[in-house]
């Protein structure tokens, strides 16, 4: 089977196409179901013939590209770590048309995260709940693919290819005094494989992860891993933090001015929220779905406030990579010209299908003078 350069693009600029698809297909089944049949079917596009027309019709045009944390990216927008949580189809996520793909979260130990059901669609509010619970094979078993992804994308778009960033976690077992180990197995196996490498101390479904991010347990966490990322790998590896919304603006501020300070490459901002103000979906289905993170459009606004907080505190040498309810190119435009060096998204592309990151290229090429 192959698709024609030209089928593709048609099919991306008809974005009334995937929501019937996706209310003849997905809609009914559980929502993490839901997640492994589309993203199979992603992966089959490598085996069938149709990625090479995919990955013609919305590969990013040559003016999108961008040189942040030292690296090219071939546009400002990629797929936040969460999606591809194992390295098992991000070559295929990559004809998809994002700038970069970000991998994980990943584990020192294979963990199989928590009990199910642990994925919540919140159609209304074009949101997620989630308390997946770092679900993933662990470092070890990781590492040999993203070597493979590597090479894969090289040999597919040369020097012009998407970045690949790698976000590591703490294993679920290992206690809190002995995470900064758990991080550095992690490090020492994956850093080689990364073009970028973060540190997820902001998740809320691993119990205790987020008192990482007080700055007298995360400033000696990310020095550690950076020696070891840099020391596995014979380079300097642009490390990032990847930070929570529920954060108070002072201790964004603090988280700011230790970034600086370590010479970080960048802070992530922000991951999902335990908050659940503003919902537009009944509270009684809400409290159904129990405990989680909320990402999409309820993290929107908090998202843009923490933006703005760590601009005014960063300076341009410490990239900002904002994610959290993006939703199409206006949002990602908007990101930029607040002072975003980077935008990310995820939960937005299930709700909007394959095409999403094609058609975000091209409203960021159409209006190439808003935001450069």
């Amino acid at each position: 089977m192959t698709l024609a350069p030209n089928d593709a693009l048609r099919l991306s600029n008809a974005p009334a196409v995937y929501p019937a698809f996706f209310n003849a297909v997905f809609a009914g089944m559980p929502a993490e179901q839901a997640h492994h049949v589309g993203f199979s079917m992603i992966k089959a596009t490598e085996k069938s013939g149709v990625s090479a027309g995919l990955r013609a019709a919305l590969r990013p045009k040559a003016d999108l590209a961008t040189t942040v944390m030292g690296l090219n990216f071939p546009s400002p927008f990629g797929l936040a770590a969460g999606f591809d949580k194992q390295g098992i189809g991000t070559a295929a996520l990559a004809d998809l048309g994002f700038g970069h793909i970000e991998v994980g979260t990943i584990t020192g130990q294979a963990q199989p995260g928590n009990p199910e059901p642990r994925l919540f669609r919140l159609v209304e509010d074009e949101g997620l709940i989630n308390r997946m619970g770092f679900n993933n094979d662990g470092a070890e078993a990781v590492a040999p693919r993203l070597a493979t992804t590597r090479r894969r994308l090289t040999r597919r778009y040369g020097r012009t290819r998407p970045v690949l960033g790698v976000n590591i976690g703490k294993t679920k077992v290992v206690e809190l005094d002995d995470a900064v180990e758990d991080y550095v197995v992690s490090t020492r196996l994956l850093a080689r494989h990364a073009d970028y490498l973060v540190v997820n101390v902001s998740s809320p479904n691993t119990p205790g992860l987020r008192q990482l991010q007080q700055i007298e347990s995360l400033a000696p966490l990310l020095e550690t891993v950076q020696y070891h990322a840099d020391r596995s790998t014979g380079r300097r590896v642009p490390l990032a933090v990847k930070i929570a919304p529920d954060l108070a603006d002072d201790d964004v501020s603090a988280v700011a001015a230790m970034a600086q300070e370590l010479g970080l490459a960048g802070v992530i901002a922000t991951n999902t929220t335990i908050s659940r103000e503003g919902l537009v979906t009944d509270i009684e289905t809400v409290e159904s779905f129990g405990a989680g993170g909320v990402s999409g459009k309820p993290v929107r606004q908090r998202s843009l406030e923490v933006l703005d907080l760590l601009r005014a505190e960063l300076d341009t040498d410490t990239a900002v990579i904002s994610v959290g309810g993006v939703t199409d190119g206006a949002d990602v435009i908007e990101r930029l010209r607040r002072g975003a060096d980077l935008v990310q998204g995820y939960t937005a592309f299930l709700y909007q299908g394959p095409f999403w990151a094609g058609r975000i290229n091209r409203d960021l090429h159409r209006n190439l003078r808003a935001w450069k």
